[in-house]
């Protein structure tokens, strides 16, 4: 049986632990001189298996390396009956540019405002040759993808690299700022989706707005993002959402912020507010429903503008309906792990329709408009299984889209 705190048989007293283990990190070969006594005396070769743990599992505590660095010491020690640090042998290219070149370089960008690779090589050249500048000798002869590696150095980067930050909108309308509903409904994320291009010609857009706390979804579509095209189908859209909206939250585009839909938002007293700046979670939600319910459902192919009437009345008819009424969604609690982080689940009793969330909260009833009560929303969603009303949304859906496909030339 091995008696490790023996001085003797380990060969290794407590003031050779507590003193090589203390220095270990900054004096490794104290460290190696340490492995190496305990092999030794301990006859370590010698050793049966579990003998064998309990003097690795003795100097791993010691020396506070990991279990495979041990292994290779221990590997190294039966090999050659020494424990030695490897000297890395990296090999280096030699240096022919030098820091006062690059700085010459930087220089030069500086003053032509960073011309093609090409040029400043052309330029180097006869700084050189042309105007015999002898501190251009070196750099005449570079090549154009070695300067624009030396562009690519930490010294260029420092002389040269300006970082310019995302400059704050100067425009007065809405209130930069997260909106916080505090549980209540009335607060949309609102956002637009394009439909791409098709021949030159750009392609319809789907405007997307979400209710933060309910998840209540509508989804309209306008032929382009004018004012013209997008206000009369966003009072549409606002006319749509059972409760009282409250709040209208969208990132910084100018299909949003502008002054007449800041005034549609004025006469209904809706709170107008705008992304901030670096906050990418800010309008998260919306655009999370973009891909996981418009893109999923349309697709990305491009549909031409002149259909968007049809799939506003498509949205109106059939999806909007669905979307609220029999599709559930996922309602994230947040639990807090250690040091602070965050982290979301989604509890399976937690996927409910909006319809459901809605009418989950306390005294539910007092946010809906006047003219809509708790009897009509519950006809609406017994009109249907969940399962109908989506077979019903993608007939319809399936012969948009081929009559949309049809009419292309």
């Amino acid at each position: 049986m091995l008696r490790v705190n023996d001085h003797q048989d380990a060969g290794v007293g407590t003031d050779d632990v507590g003193g090589d283990a203390g220095v270990c990190a900054e004096q490794p070969q104290a460290l190696y001189g340490l492995i190496e006594r305990v092999l030794k005396n301990q006859r370590y070769s010698k050793l049966k298996k579990g003998e064998r743990g309990v003097v690795r599992r003795f100097l791993l505590r010691v020396s506070g390396l990991s279990r495979a660095q041990m292994g290779r010491l221990i590997g190294q020690w039966i090999a050659a009956r020494q424990v030695r640090s490897k000297q890395s042998i990296r090999r280096r290219f030699p240096t022919r540019y030098t820091a006062e070149d690059i700085l010459l370089l930087s220089q030069v960008d500086a003053a032509h405002e960073d011309l093609s690779g090409p040029a400043v090589r052309r330029i180097l050249w006869r700084e050189y040759s042309v105007y015999g500048q002898s501190e251009y000798e070196r750099l005449a002869g570079i090549s154009v993808s070695h300067l624009y590696n030396l562009r690519l150095s930490q010294r260029y980067r420092e002389l040269r690299v300006k970082v310019e930050h995302t400059r704050t909108s100067q425009v007065a309308i809405g209130e930069r700022r997260k909106p916080d509903p505090q549980g209540e409904p009335g607060f949309l994320r609102v956002d637009t989706v394009h439909q791409g291009h098709h021949d030159g010609q750009p392609g319809l857009y789907h405007v997307n707005a979400v209710d933060t706390v309910t998840q209540w979804q509508v989804v309209g579509c306008v032929e382009t993002i004018a004012e013209r095209h997008l206000l009369p189908v966003l009072e549409a859209m606002l006319h749509q959402f059972p409760f009282r909206i409250r709040g209208f939250h969208c990132d910084n585009g100018s299909e949003f912020i502008n002054h007449t839909v800041a005034r549609l938002l004025e006469k209904l007293r809706v709170e107008f507010t705008k992304s901030r700046a670096y906050r990418t979670t800010d309008n998260a939600l919306v655009e999370g429903k973009n891909g996981a319910v418009v893109r999923k459902q349309i697709g990305y192919g491009p549909i031409d503008a002149e259909h968007a009437e049809a799939f506003q009345k498509f949205y109106t008819k059939y999806f909007n309906p669905y979307v609220n009424y029999h599709r559930p969604c996922g309602f994230a609690r947040v639990k807090t792990l250690t040091r602070g982080r965050r982290r979301r689940i989604y509890p399976a009793e937690d996927y409910r329709t909006p319809l459901e969330k809605l009418t989950s909260l306390q005294n539910w009833e007092k946010y809906l408009k006047p003219a809509v009560t708790a009897a009509v929303l519950e006809r609406l969603a017994r009109q249907l299984s969940d399962t109908a009303a989506a077979r019903q949304m993608q007939k319809a859906k399936q012969m948009l889209l081929a009559r949309s496909r049809r009419a292309r030339p």
